[in-house]
């Protein structure tokens, strides 16, 4: 055999072992879909809409045919908004141990201004968007709709709770003073409490004062934003002036945080607190 038919050899060698690289390649570079929760629509009759609903449920969720969760509701909660990064951190909180299990329901927004904020006097709160003022709308669809659905849906226990930053944080602290039965816990970080020249803040201590229902608890936090910090403050303090053994509260300032930067480590800190897992042997 001369070079030239062994030099044809080899490259046929080399090419058939390219081919099959090649081949071998393609099929591991095959992608799956990631697979992190669930999602579901409504067809809302009380906002007259579709609302999409994403579901993180924990790990033994699956496994476990009769575990029973207690739900975290969360406006802002579409994936491209801050559903992800929640569930994110309840599953490695739950994994060190530093949470109870939760069934995150995040609520995506269609008009995420109008749905958050309640009515104002306040012309400068009218022109951040076409519709505002209509939390109460949003509240009903909560209560109506989509809580009877997560029941039906998953294996739920009667808690409940709430999380929400900026906007959605100015919901959570209104949805406790105007309709306290709908949640058990309530998560407020860098909520805008400058909506409607603070009326909530004005209202507050009444409200608490006459407050004779179910055990609740209201976990807020503030960033350096100077008008957030102080509304904020000034509502830490009613409730300070205003004990009401119903209503447990924590309240901490960040002012090495922003208005940006606030979410995850006021999530991180306030999950630890609220939803601290039992002591072992502890009373059910």
């Amino acid at each position: 055999m001369n070079t030239r038919h062994i030099f044809c050899g080899f490259l046929l060698l080399l090419l058939l072992f390219a081919g099959t690289f090649a081949s071998s390649a393609t099929a591991q570079s095959k992608a799956e879909p990631l697979v992190i929760g669930q999602t579901f629509t409504i067809d809302s009759k009380v906002l007259g809409e579709k609302r999409r609903i994403n579901v993180y449920l924990p790990a033994g969720y699956a496994e476990t045919p009769t575990l029973r969760l207690p739900v975290l509701y969360m406006p802002d909660g579409g994936l491209a908004e801050d559903f992800l990064h929640v569930a994110g951190l309840v599953q490695v909180s739950v994994g060190n141990n530093t949470m109870r299990p939760f069934i995150v329901v995040g609520i995506e927004n269609t008009q995420r201004r109008r749905d958050l904020t309640g009515p104002t006097t306040n012309e400068k709160d009218k022109q951040i968007a076409p519709k505002v003022g209509e939390s109460a709308a949003f509240r009903k669809f909560i209560r109506q709709e989509l809580m009877p659905q997560v029941q039906q849906r998953y294996r739920t226990t009667p808690e409940k709770a709430i999380v929400g930053e900026s906007l959605a944080g100015l919901f959570v602290v209104e949805t406790l003073l105007l309709e306290p039965d709908l949640f058990d816990t309530y998560l407020a970080f860098d909520p805008s409490l400058w909506w409607n020249n603070e009326q909530l803040v004005k209202q507050a201590a009444a409200t608490v004062k006459a407050y004779k229902g179910p055990a609740k608890t209201l976990y807020m936090t503030s960033s350096d934003e100077p008008v957030i910090a102080a509304a904020s403050a000034r509502l830490a303090k009613l409730l300070q002036d205003t004990p009401n053994p119903a209503l447990t509260w924590h309240y901490e300032s960040m002012p090495t945080e922003t208005h940006g930067t606030i979410y995850h480590p006021s999530a991180l800190r306030g999950f630890r607190v609220v939803f601290k897992p039992k002591a072992e042997g502890a009373a059910k």
